[in-house]
């Protein structure tokens, strides 16, 4: 059975879904619900982000589109082969992903950005699902500590033993999978420092020699 996303018919998350009520009042042409993962269930690499920004993905109903963060990370992924088309901010721009399938820790927008364990785990249900419905999956790049612990969390891995570091490579034996870690690429993470564009040029330089 194939992978199914979750749908505005989703009501796990209480939080969530009162905000998204809200923002259809203020946003009604935004997509405005759980945000679909974007690229093919065969790539070899799955990239996992936090959550939909409020005026990115939750607009345009793809992951890391009309935002700060998608503007790093889709340069550089077509800088690498990763990519083909023009990145245009919009889910309609023609803009393809190669071998790379991209989701987010939770798919629903929250509020300030921040989401809760609970929230996590509820959302970890369709993770899980899309993990096994990649049949060539062999990288998982952890964008931030959220992304890292919640696939831990549905894989069944102690936390403790894979502790997150950016540029940290782990061996996830029990799945035959890899996971890399990085530095989540919001706009905070670049304008502090914390992640420049070329430490994430690493990270992806580095998924790139490693398929």
């Amino acid at each position: 059975m194939g992978f199914v996303c979750p749908d505005k018919s989703c009501e796990k998350c209480r939080r969530l879904i009162d905000f998204r009520r809200e923002n259809e009042k203020k946003f009604p042409t935004y997509y405005n619900g759980p945000v679909p993962s974007f690229g093919s269930l065969d790539a070899e690499i799955l990239i996992i982000g936090l959550a939909p920004g409020l005026n990115g993905a939750n607009q345009t109903a793809r992951p890391f589109t009309n935002d700060y963060a998608g503007d790093v990370l889709y340069p550089i992924l077509k800088e690498f082969g990763f990519a083909k088309g023009e990145y245009q901010k919009r889910k309609d721009d023609g803009f393809e992903l190669i071998n790379v399938r991209i989701t987010n820790s939770v798919r629903c927008v929250p509020p300030q950005n921040k989401v809760t364990g609970e929230e996590v785990k509820n959302c970890g249900a369709y993770l899980i699902e899309e993990i096994r419905a990649m049949p060539n999956l062999k990288i998982i790049l952890t964008l931030g500590a959220v992304a890292h612990n919640a696939l831990l969390g549905v894989l069944g891995y102690k936390k403790t033993a894979f502790k997150f570091a950016h540029g940290a490579l782990h061996k996830l034996d029990k799945h035959n999978l890899l996971m890399l870690n990085s530095y989540h690429t919001s706009r905070y993470n670049i304008n502090t420092g914390v992640l420049t564009y070329d430490m994430f040029r690493d990270i992806i330089h580095k998924l790139k020699e490693m398929c």
